[in-house]
Formats: structure tokens, sequence, C-alpha cells
């Protein structure tokens, strides 16, 4: 099957993510997805999100590449942002490393350790 030119590779350093000055994420194993026509994307595995700060939210995505999404809102120093985590709960088997992964909306969160953050991450 077509995986849509879709590359999964380990990130070469650590990650954290905020939201205001919430840490939301902070991983060493984070995954790096690239997606013709894409930006890359960041998926930071489940175990090193804080889903404290995290409430899922009834929205869905589908991509003929990676299967369904689904969406959760962050919640941190009283303000919230919806749908800025997404993660393909079960993705489709050519991409089946992104599984129990998160990925973040960059217009929502800060990346810090981010090798090229003008590069990767817009």
């Amino acid at each position: 099957m077509d995986d849509g030119g879709i590359t999964i590779r380990p990130y070469p350093e650590s990650v954290t993510v905020r939201f205001r000055d919430v840490v939301i994420a902070s991983s060493d194993k984070a995954l790096e997805l690239r997606e013709p026509g894409h930006d890359p994307v960041l998926y930071i595995p489940f175990d090193d999100i804080y889903f404290t700060h995290l409430e899922k939210t009834s929205t869905e995505t589908k991509c003929p590449w990676k299967g369904t999404a689904t969406y959760w809102r962050i919640n941190g120093q009283g303000e919230s942002a919806d749908d800025a985590m997404w993660a393909y709960e079960e993705p489709k088997a050519e991409v089946a490393q992104i599984a129990g992964h998160g990925a973040f909306d960059p217009k929502h969160v800060v990346f810090e350790g981010v090798i090229d953050a003008e590069q990767v991450l817009r």
C-alpha cells in the first residue's frame, strides 16, 4: 500500500513542549515525521506527555496515509487551546511507529530543543 512518501525517524535531540509557562511534554524519544508538501512534525511518546493538562475532544480527522487522528485540548494557567494535540491511536500499518505518540500544533505551543525551529515545526 502507498505510504504517501512519509518517512519517520528518531529525532536526535531532547524536546520540551510548553503551553504558556506549563511544560506539556518532555522527551528524548521523539519521532520526526516528514510528509511531502507538509512541514515536519514531531511525535512525542505518550509516556512523555503530561496528560493532566490535556482533555480529549470529539474532533477527528482522516488522513489517507496515516488513518484517523483524535484531538486534545490543552489547559494551563487558566487558558486553553482546543485541538492543540493530535494522535493516530490506531495508525495504518505503514506508519505504525507513531502509535502511542502525540503531536502538537506549533500555533499553540512552544518547542524547546528543536534543532532548526524555522524549518521544523512551523
